[in-house]
């Protein structure tokens, strides 16, 4: 056995359990106020707490696509992986993986799926104003106590598009809210 098998983060193991997540990011949503089945789901992203492991599944991942990026960003590698067939779960088709390898010091209370992060279009440059846009928009979306909510914007090198980043989190799982795809900020790197 493998140890990316015995780990549980064989891609095919993680296939297996991406409906089951992608129900969890859906009931997520509606707590929060929003129908995310009108979003495109712009990638899903792993957590790995182990560089040995994550090497490993970026290799594995090889087999169901190709390199999109490879970037520094918050000083680590993030690789993304556009999939050669799209994964189809619930109303979303994801067309990329987001593979980061682990942060110095930063252990993940579980190695598995972490996040799907959405394209919400938007013109705002600053998460603080993202967040009031979206706010605006959707009058019913209403994070609570119960719900950890972060806003960040995550740049790596040579990113010339700002992609303002809102984030929620609860019981382990994440939902991420940006105004432009993965891959126009892939093509904003290479402009």
């Amino acid at each position: 056995m493998t140890p990316l098998v015995a780990a549980g983060l064989h891609p095919q193991q993680m296939l297996e359990r991406v409906e089951a997540f992608a129900q969890k990011i859906a009931a997520l949503g509606q707590e929060i106020g929003l129908d995310l089945t009108q979003f495109q789901a712009d990638h899903i992203a792993l957590r790995i707490n182990d560089a040995q492991l994550a090497k490993l599944a970026h290799q594995a991942w090889l087999e169901q696509g190709q390199t999109l990026s490879e970037a520094q960003i918050n000083g680590r590698p993030i690789v993304v992986i556009a999939f050669n067939t799209p994964i189809q779960v619930g109303a979303w088709s994801i067309e990329c993986l987001e593979l980061p390898y682990p942060a110095a010091g930063k252990i993940y209370p579980a190695q598995d799926w972490e996040h799907i992060e959405f394209v919400v279009p938007s013109d705002k440059e600053h998460a603080s104003d993202y967040l009031a846009d979206l706010q605006q928009r959707f009058t019913r979306f209403l994070p609570n106590d119960d719900v950890k909510m972060k806003l960040s914007s995550p740049k790596g090198e040579g990113e010339r598009l700002s992609n303002p980043t809102v984030a929620f989190k609860k019981d382990g799982i994440c939902i991420k809210l940006h105004p432009h795809s993965l891959k126009q900020i892939v093509e904003s790197e290479q402009g």
